[in-house]
C-alpha cells in the first residue's frame, strides 16, 4: 500500500528588516528625491480601511523602486503628493489588481501615465489563481504571507509586522513584472497586454446612479410604500453619520437591522429598543437617531415608488420568455467564446465582460455584418484585440441562432 502525502508545508516567509513610516513633509521631500535617484518602474501599492471606514482614502502607500528602496508613506499626515507625482508620473508604474488602487492613489494626487498590472497580466497569461502571494510563489518561487490584507490600516500607530506585509507587497513587484512579461511575450500577449493596460487607465469611476438607499440589502422583503420611506429615512440617518464619523455604515448598525425596523414598523423608541433584530454598535448608543429617522418616514409624504422604472435589461434567465431570439444569440455567442477563450488561453471574461455580450445579443446592430459587430463592439469599449479575436466568431453565433429560431419568433423589443 502506498504511503498518504505528507501534508504541505508552508515556507516561512523570510524575516525583514525593520520599517519605518514617512509621517512629516521634510521625510517625504527627502523620499522623493531618493526615488528620483533610482532607476526602473515604479512598483506602488496602497492600503485603506474597507469594512472599518467610510471612505475610500488611502491610510499608507508603499513604493518600491530599483536602486532606491522601499518607503513607506502616510497618506493623511503628508497631504499631497504633487511632487513625487511631477516626479514619476511618466515612469512605468507597476501595480497588483490597479483597478482597486488607482481610485484612492489619484486622491492625494498620485495618477500615471502608464502602468503594468501584475494582477491583470496574470489573467491575460492564463494562470489559474492571480492572487499576488499565488503569483508571486509560482513565479519568484517566495512565500509572500497574507495574514494581514483585511487589515484596518487606519490604526495608528501600524504594527511592525503590518508594515513588513506591506513593504515586501511592493519590493517583489518588479521581479514579478518582468516574470510577467516574459510569460506574456513567450505567449504572443505583449499587445493584448498593453491595451488592457491603458484600458484600464482610461476607465471612469462607476458614478451610482438613483436612489442609493435602494442598494440596501434585503431591502425586496420590505413591503409597502410607508415602510420603504421607514427604510429610506433609516438608511440616509445612518449613512450621514457613518460619513460624519468616517465608519463604514454597516458597522453601527447592520442593513439587516434596518431592514427589521422598517418591517416592524416600531410606534415608540422603547419599541425600537426592544426589538431583537436591531442590534449593532450604534444601535443603542446612537437610539434617538434611529428613532427620528423612523418617525421622519412615518411622517412624509413624499412616498418612495414601490418599484423602479429601469432601463437596464432583464437578466438572462427571463431572456427565453422575454426575448427567446436575443436569448439564443446570447447562448449561441457564449458558447462559440468558451472556445475561443480555451484556444488562447485567456479567461473567458477578459475576451468580453458578460455585460458587454449581453447588450450585443440584446440589441445586436443593423445590418448584421462583421463591420457592424466590430463597430458595436468598438463602440461598447472592447479593446481592438477583443474586436480581432471573436467579431468573427460572435456574427457566425448571431446568424447560427438566426437560422435555428422556431417559424415565427420574433424579438421582444
Amino acid at each position: 500500500m502506498e504511503s498518504e502525502p505528507e501534508n504541505r508545508i508552508e515556507p516561512e516567509q523570510a524575516p525583514h528588516v525593520e520599517v519605518h513610516v514617512i509621517e512629516t513633509r521634510e521625510e517625504y521631500l527627502e523620499a522623493v528625491a531618493a526615488i528620483v535617484a533610482g532607476h526602473g518602474p515604479i512598483a506602488i501599492d496602497a492600503e485603506r480601511a474597507s469594512g472599518f471606514r467610510y471612505s475610500q482614502r488611502a491610510y499608507l502607500i508603499q513604493i518600491f523602486r530599483r536602486g532606491s528602496g522601499v518607503f513607506l508613506f502616510d497618506p493623511p499626515a503628508i497631504g499631497s503628493f504633487a511632487e513625487l507625482d511631477a516626479a514619476i508620473r511618466d515612469e512605468e508604474w507597476i501595480l497588483h489588481a490597479a483597478s482597486q488602487d488607482l481610485a484612492c492613489l489619484r486622491e492625494v494626487g498620485l495618477d500615471p501615465t502608464r502602468i503594468f498590472d501584475t494582477e491583470l497580466g496574470a489573467r491575460l497569461a492564463g494562470l489559474p489563481r492571480v492572487g499576488l502571494g499565488t503569483v508571486v510563489e509560482d513565479l519568484l518561487g517566495i512565500h509572500l504571507a497574507k495574514e494581514h490584507s483585511a487589515a484596518d490600516w487606519s490604526t495608528r500607530p501600524l504594527p511592525q509586522s503590518w508594515l513588513v506585509y506591506a513593504a515586501l507587497d511592493v519590493e517583489l513587484l518588479p521581479d514579478l513584472r518582468d516574470a510577467m512579461a516574459t510569460l506574456l511575450e513567450n505567449g504572443g500577449k505583449s499587445e493584448i497586454a498593453e491595451q488592457e493596460f491603458a484600458a484600464v487607465l482610461a476607465r471612469e469611476a462607476k458614478v451610482v446612479t438613483g436612489d442609493a438607499w435602494r442598494r440596501l440589502s434585503g431591502l425586496h422583503t420590505v413591503r409597502g410604500a410607508r415602510n420603504l420611506a421607514v427604510a429610506r429615512e433609516l438608511w440616509e440617518a445612518r449613512d450621514a453619520f457613518a460619513r460624519e464619523i468616517d465608519t463604514a455604515p454597516g458597522r453601527l448598525v447592520p442593513d439587516a437591522s434596518l431592514v427589521a425596523a422598517a418591517k416592524a414598523m416600531p410606534d415608540s423608541r422603547h419599541g425600537l429598543a426592544s426589538l431583537r433584530e436591531f442590534n449593532g454598535r450604534a444601535s443603542r448608543s446612537e437610539l434617538p437617531r434611529w428613532w427620528a429617522a423612523i418617525e421622519a418616514g412615518r411622517a412624509t409624504e413624499d412616498l418612495p415608488a414601490l418599484r423602479v422604472a429601469s432601463e437596464a435589461m432583464p437578466p438572462p434567465r427571463v431572456w427565453s420568455d422575454r426575448n427567446p431570439v436575443a436569448d439564443k444569440r446570447l447562448k449561441a455567442a457564449r458558447a462559440a467564446i468558451a472556445v475561443v477563450s480555451a484556444e488562447v488561453d485567456i479567461p473567458v471574461e477578459n475576451l468580453l465582460t458578460p455585460e458587454l455580450l449581453r447588450r450585443l445579443s440584446w440589441t445586436p446592430p443593423e445590418p448584421l455584418d462583421l463591420e457592424s459587430i466590430g463597430s458595436a463592439l468598438d463602440g461598447l469599449g472592447a479593446r481592438p484585440w477583443q474586436v480581432d479575436a471573436i467579431a468573427q466568431v460572435i456574427l457566425d453565433a448571431f446568424v447560427d441562432a438566426s437560422q435555428t429560431n422556431e417559424p415565427g419568433v420574433e424579438a421582444d423589443s
